[in-house]
C-alpha cells in the first residue's frame, strides 16, 4: 500500500529523515523488493544496468556495519567551507542546525535502525575520466534517488549518506563485494517513519540557482 501523494508532493516531500525514523518496526522484505525493482527502471549509461543493492537486515551483521559507519563518519574528511557555503547555510540555519541535529541522532542510534541499503555499481571511478564517471555516477545515482521515492511512497525513510566513503574497503570486505571490481555508492539507513507529514524543506530561491541560455 503506498501512500496517497501526487507526484509533485513525492518530489518535494522526500526528505533525508533522520530523527523520525521508527526503530523498533521491522521493515518487511517485499516492501524493499518493490523499491528495488522501481529503482532499477531508472536510466542508465549504455543500458549496462551494472548496479546491485546491498541489504542488510541480520541483526549481528547490522551490528557491524554500524560500527563501520560510526568510525567511517568520525573519519569522515571533507573542503573547507567557503563564503557561499556560509551564506548558503544561513538562509535557513534551523534547518541546517536540524541537520546537525538529525545526523547526531542517528549516529548515536545506527544500532536500531532495522535495515541499511547500499547501493553500488560494477567498475571503479578511482583517477577515471571525468567522462567515466560521470556514465557511472550518471547510471547509480538516479537508481538510488529512485528508490529513495519508492521508499517514501511507501511509508519508509531514507537518508542519503557517504559515511561508507573512509572506510570503504573495510564495508565491503565487511560484505563480502570484491572491492576492485565494485564501488559503493552511498550507505542509506532505511525505516519506516514515525508519521509520513513531511513538507518542502527551505532552499536557496530560484533566482539564485536557474540561468537562462548564459550563466
Amino acid at each position: 500500500m503506498t501512500l496517497d501523494l501526487t507526484p509533485d508532493e513525492l518530489l518535494s516531500t522526500t526528505r533525508a529523515v533522520r530523527k523520525r525514523l521508527d526503530f523498533d518496526r521491522p521493515v518487511p522484505r517485499e516492501l524493499i523488493e518493490e523499491c528495488v525493482d522501481l529503482a532499477t527502471q531508472a536510466p542508465t549509461g549504455r543500458n549496462r544496468q551494472r548496479w546491485h543493492f546491498i541489504v542488510v537486515t541480520e541483526p549481528r551483521l547490522r551490528r557491524e556495519v554500524g560500527d563501520v559507519f560510526r568510525r567511517a563518519l568520525a573519519a569522515a574528511e571533507g573542503p573547507p567551507l567557503n563564503a557561499r557555503d556560509v551564506r548558503r547555510m544561513n538562509h535557513s540555519p534551523r534547518s541546517t542546525q536540524g541537520v546537525f541535529d538529525g545526523l547526531r541522532h542517528l549516529t548515536e542510534n545506527i544500532h536500531r535502525v532495522p535495515a541499511f541499503v547500499i547501493p553500488a555499481i560494477e567498475g571503479r571511478t578511482d583517477r577515471a575520466s571525468v567522462a567515466v564517471q560521470s556514465g557511472t555516477w550518471g547510471s547509480i545515482l538516479p537508481a538510488a534517488w529512485s528508490f529513495m521515492l519508492a521508499a517514501r511512497a511507501r511509508g519508509l525513510g531514507t537518508t542519503w549518506t557517504t559515511a561508507q566513503g573512509p572506510l570503504e574497503r573495510e564495508l565491503a570486505a565487511t560484505l563480502g563485494v570484491p572491492y576492485n571490481e565494485v564501488m559503493l555508492a552511498a550507505f542509506i539507513p532505511l525505516a519506516y517513519t514515525i508519521g509520513t507529514d513531511f513538507k518542502p524543506a527551505p532552499r536557496v530561491p530560484r533566482d539564485q540557482v536557474l540561468h537562462w541560455d548564459r550563466w
